[in-house]
């Protein structure tokens, strides 16, 4: 499908319009239901400088490529998300964004076959950024709502999704996940066996506490080893306000620094 979006649509869903990075961007994302939030802003802030073509995988509503755009505007991006409502509510915050010009959208499966990618436009070797923020409710794991459960309901599989994540990656191109710490096992084991030059960026709620979420970035055609990398953490050691450099990146004011984790 287009970002070309019938108007109805948006009349018939229950949304609400969220402000992302300081307010630059205005994202209606579902009332009910998997609502993107710190994930999807550190995904899209975490694209090296000059990419020019980004491919999101299970965009969603949009957050994290969205972020992606705003930051560079030399970029163009193409989203795939398999949920037909979620692909038009992208499709609507692409528009009212005004990025209309610089996105494609994609309705289909992140899991599919090349053959099925193909049949819709959407080539291998081709993107100089892939990222993916894949579903990460475990089979069995109660989410508060079936709209929710739907769209972070997973049985712990990751492979198929960095196989296409690399299949549509060019040569040098790189890989960008963001997933709970407990799924970084897999994350390594499907990275390590496609690409090299892999870093892993721990996010941490605050100073001293483990890890909840992973940023694993990878590089196709590279052979440099991997790197571990201080967390990022997320607030100060007490109240709820947000820790350097998280509170420039949740604005826009900063991106993520691979270099030193921050």
């Amino acid at each position: 499908m287009s970002v070309n979006q019938p108007p109805e649509f948006v009349k018939r869903q229950e949304q609400r319009a969220d402000a992302f990075l300081g307010g630059k961007l205005s994202i209606a994302q579902p009332e009910k239901g998997f609502r993107a939030g710190l994930d999807s802003v550190l995904l899209g802030a975490s694209l090296p400088l000059g990419t020019k073509h980004l491919l999101d995988l299970g965009a969603g509503a949009g957050v994290a490529a969205l972020c992606g755009l705003a930051h560079d505007k030399g970029l163009e991006a193409t989203l795939v998300e398999n949920n037909a409502e979620m692909a038009m509510l992208a499709s609507a915050n692409v528009h009212a964004n005004g990025f209309a010009d610089r996105v494609t959208i994609v309705k289909i499966s992140a899991t599919a076959t090349g053959a099925e990618r193909k049949a819709l436009g959407l080539g291998t070797d081709k993107f100089d950024v892939v990222i993916a923020n894949p579903p990460f409710f475990d089979a069995g794991t109660h989410a508060p709502d079936p709209a929710r459960a739907a769209a972070r309901h997973t049985d712990g599989e990751v492979s198929g999704w960095v196989r296409t994540a690399v299949s549509c990656a060019h040569a040098r191109g790189e890989v960008i996940f963001i997933h709970l710490a407990q799924a970084l096992p897999q994350l390594l084991a499907a990275f390590d066996s496609r690409m090299g030059a892999i870093s892993v960026l721990p996010v941490a709620p605050r100073p001293g506490k483990a890890a909840t979420r992973v940023l694993v970035r990878g590089r196709k055609g590279s052979k440099a080893p991997m790197r571990l990398l201080p967390p990022l953490v997320v607030h100060s050691e007490t109240g709820s306000a947000f820790a350097e450099p998280v509170r420039s990146i949740l604005m826009g004011e900063a991106r993520v620094d691979w270099h030193d984790g921050k």
